[in-house]
């Protein structure tokens, strides 16, 4: 016998991105739940609205199955006491298993006699461990949380009622002063409470309150409806994936509707007219059949479509004060001119430890400059990128984006074009923030490349220098998203970075050009340098290398991105050769040795005393001629053809000689090979099979 059990959590309005993840937590520590009070089900129906979080367990098993096992204790001996008696020790175990000494036995295991217990386990009803579950709903936990009234407790939003229904029983349990019972809310203003005869009920007794509340027959109905807004008014509407989750999580029963404004608004900038649609409003935008941007936009009303004319008119009014706002701004903005910005920036605080974002501007232009400098970028191309770097953050003092903050870098992207500056300017102005997350797109241009990998180095190195180092999940000013950016972009243009070596470089540039400004670039830089070795690392498991290949090439002795992203590859490659054991294994052992006792002295011939000394000399000289500086498929074949005569070379000969001149040739041949090996990153964290 099976049931169906229904647990509602009723609330004041959540906000939109706190419910989707806050029902898949719901979800998921109900299962935990459920397995660790060994409670069979089905499917769990995952349902939510803005008001609501709710589980509907199907195939709930009546109860607990029964359990038999067997308990060990205490050996015999610690069990019994010289005269024969039990102990503590037997009394307590078997007192802690709720059972008696009398349930005693023993079993002799590897020939020495342990107590054991046989216990018989009834399994409970499910109706008397369900009323646990209200631990699962006190500890979910938010981004934010909030307390009412006189409680201490907190949660994302006051909780107003329960449900607990295991078919038609109510399942008790309280939450400060709410009792958990049958009655749930439909809409706010479309329907009323309604007493649920049994779980089962829940979805379409809500449905005839005005409340749809599976996420994703809500959701589809409202693609529907303005795909079908689409259809009447021959539309192209882009159904941003973001923008309709968040919307499905603002209402209950949707219904979508069209608005239009002014046409004389399509002047301003179309960034403008999306960002104040979409992320102010929550609207939707529309294009024609030339996919030109229309004077329109397109809502959802939580409630029906009755007095939908005011709705309407409500919407234009208040999407027209904001589109006024913005034309406003981007007339005003057009009267200075980008040097005006500039210098405004003199007055602006990066950080009040760093200094202002004029500076950092300028720092930009140095870092930008030698970067562009080691990859090769044509002079013509590196005047631009001069240029971009000199302006790049002068919207930041606009009125555009002093209003609209999302619109930084496409808003100077758009300035930067009406006043003339060359596209290739303009377009990195934009592209310097990119990524913004961490799979965000990447800049599409090298100029907007350096620029972003520039900026983002500058504020690694200035943050380091004045201390502000993240510590565990603390990371105020998202260095971690900014190091990943810069690892990403590596890896995306192939250059070859040493981020040691770069900061040293860069201190030297930043020096002459007199723009230290008293920041210990110094005082951190190997801490740096170990920030954007964990970076590469978590970009190396994203792209599914094996935990030891990632710790081999991590333990390189320095931070060469593509290098390390290049060794793994390759290992990777690899890893499933017939000979990669024979291979690792003769590299680790040739690197063991040069690791611990590292010699540099010239290699004698004359004191080779087997021909395996000379055969492996030759072997590694042969491979030195064409080894490449960076990991290659190349380097590796070189480094896999040398493992006969590495083999052979162990096999006949005593490294540690007594004859302290031929340990020492010997010593120094396997670091000059080790050498070699090192270019993979430290092959002796390989796991071989």
């Amino acid at each position: 016998m099976t049931h169906n059990y229904l647990l509602e959590i009723g609330l004041e309005d959540m906000p939109a991105h706190v419910v989707t993840p806050s029902l898949a937590q719901f979800a998921t520590k109900t299962e935990k739940f459920l397995a660790d009070n060994h409670l069979t089900h089905g499917m769990i129906d995952q349902l939510a609205t803005p008001r609501r979080l709710a589980l509907l367990i199907h195939d709930l098993a009546d109860k607990q199955a029964d359990v038999e096992e067997d308990v060990k204790g205490p050996a015999k001996k610690i069990a019994l006491d010289a005269e024969g008696h039990w102990s503590k020790a037997a009394i307590g175990f078997t007192r802690g298993q709720g059972m008696t000494v009398d349930d005693i036995t023993f079993k002799t295991i590897k020939g020495v006699d342990y107590v054991y217990l046989h216990k018989a386990i009834e399994g409970r009803p499910a109706a008397s461990i369900l009323p646990g579950l209200i631990d699962v709903v006190k500890g979910l936990t938010f981004p934010t949380r909030m307390h009412w009234g006189s409680y201490a407790f907190e949660y994302i939003r006051p909780i107003h009622w329960l449900v607990s229904l295991l078919d038609d029983q109510v399942i008790p349990m309280q939450l400060l002063d709410i009792e958990a019972g049958r009655r749930t809310e439909g809409h706010r203003f479309l329907g009323q409470p309604v007493d649920l005869a049994q779980a089962t009920d829940y979805v379409e007794a809500l449905r005839a309150q005005k409340v749809l509340v599976e996420p994703a027959a809500r959701q589809a109905l409202i693609a529907t409806q303005i795909d079908a807004i689409a259809e009447r008014n021959d539309w192209t509407i882009d159904l941003d994936a973001d923008l309709l989750e968040e919307v499905n999580n603002l209402v209950e029963w949707p219904t979508a509707f069209a608005g239009r404004f002014d046409a004389k608004y399509l002047a301003i900038p179309e960034a403008v007219l999306i960002t104040s649609m979409k992320d102010n409003q929550r609207y939707f935008y529309a294009r024609d059949a030339q996919g030109k941007m229309v004077n329109a936009f397109i809502g959802v009303r939580n409630g029906n479509a009755d007095d939908m004319a005011n709705v309407i008119a409500g919407n234009v009014k208040v999407l027209t004060a904001r589109l006024e706002d913005a034309a406003f701004f981007y007339a005003e903005d057009q009267k200075k001119t980008i040097a005006e910005y500039v210098d405004r920036l003199k007055t602006v605080s990066f950080h009040d430890k760093i200094g202002s974002m004029y500076a950092k501007m300028a720092r930009v232009q140095t870092i930008a400059g030698w970067l562009a400098d080691a990859v090769g970028l044509p002079a013509a191309d590196k005047a631009k990128l001069q240029r971009a770097a000199a302006i790049y953050k002068f919207d930041l003092v606009t009125a555009m984006v002093g209003e609209f903050a999302e619109l930084q870098g496409v808003m100077g992207q758009v300035y930067a074009t009406l006043a003339g500056e060359d596209p290739a300017v303009a377009l990195a102005i934009k592209e310097h923030y990119q990524p913004i997350s961490a799979d965000g797109a990447l800049p599409t241009s090298t100029i907007g490349t350096l620029l972003a990998i520039a900026d983002k180095l500058d504020g690694l190195m200035s943050f380091f220098a004045v201390d502000l180092i993240p510590s565990g999940s603390n990371d105020p000013y998202a260095l971690r998203r900014q190091a990943y950016g810069i690892v990403r972009m590596i890896a995306a243009q192939h250059w070859a970075f040493d981020i040691t070596a770069i900061q040293g470089a860069l201190i030297d540039a930043l020096a002459a050009n007199d723009q230290l400004a008293g920041l210990d670039y110094q005082k951190n830089l190997l801490a740096l340098s170990d920030f954007m070795r964990d970076r590469v690392s978590q970009y190396l498991s994203g792209q599914q290398i094996r935990h030891d290949i990632l710790d081999a090439v991590s333990a390189s002795a320095t931070v060469d991105v593509e290098a390390m992203i290049d060794a793994a590859a390759i290992l990777t490659k690899h890893q499933d050769d017939p000979d990669f054991k024979s291979v690792l294994e003769a590299l680790g052992r040739v690197v063991r040795i040069a690791d611990k006792q590292p010699m540099h002295v010239a290699i004698d011939a004359a004191l080779f005393e087997n021909s395996t000394e000379k055969a492996l000399n030759d072997a590694v000289s042969a491979a030195k001629a064409g080894y490449g500086e960076k990991p290659s498929e190349a380097n590796y074949q070189a480094l896999r053809a040398l493992t006969p005569a590495i083999t052979d070379y162990f096999t006949e000969t005593m490294i540690m000689a007594d004859d302290p001149a031929v340990r020492a040739n010997r010593l120094s041949e396997l670091t000059g090979l080790a050498t070699l090996i090192h270019q993979f990153g430290d092959v002796t964290a390989v796991i071989v099979k």
